[in-house]
């Protein structure tokens, strides 16, 4: 294979992984417990149950982990569930609205 056509290669391959990585790639930026019972109080975020509320039942289980974090300017609970099963999801919701944004 001719050096001119592996770095075109590379470089398609690379683009390709830029975008996919997208949004997900943001500076992300966990609150401490003051910041985050300011950012509720001051109603810059749902209270977590709340939040939690607009869980689909195939989303709902134990919560393990959970974390308010700003991302991108917003702020979003970031979520790691555990269902009956044992299927572990991570789950990011919009702290303001309580939209579930992604589920992986």
């Amino acid at each position: 294979m001719r050096p001119a056509a592996t770095f075109a290669k590379a470089g398609v391959i690379l683009f390709g992984l830029a975008l996919c990585a997208g949004p997900a790639a943001a500076q992300v930026n966990c609150l401490n417990p003051a910041d985050r019972r300011a950012a509720v109080a001051g109603g810059q975020a749902l209270p977590l149950a709340q939040a939690q509320r607009n869980l689909r039942p195939e989303q709902r289980g134990e919560v393990i982990n959970a974390r308010l974090c700003r991302a991108g300017g917003n702020l979003l609970y970031l979520l790691t569930v555990v269902d009956r099963r044992g299927k572990v999801t991570r789950v990011r919701i919009e702290a303001n609205t309580g939209q579930v944004v992604q589920v992986r």
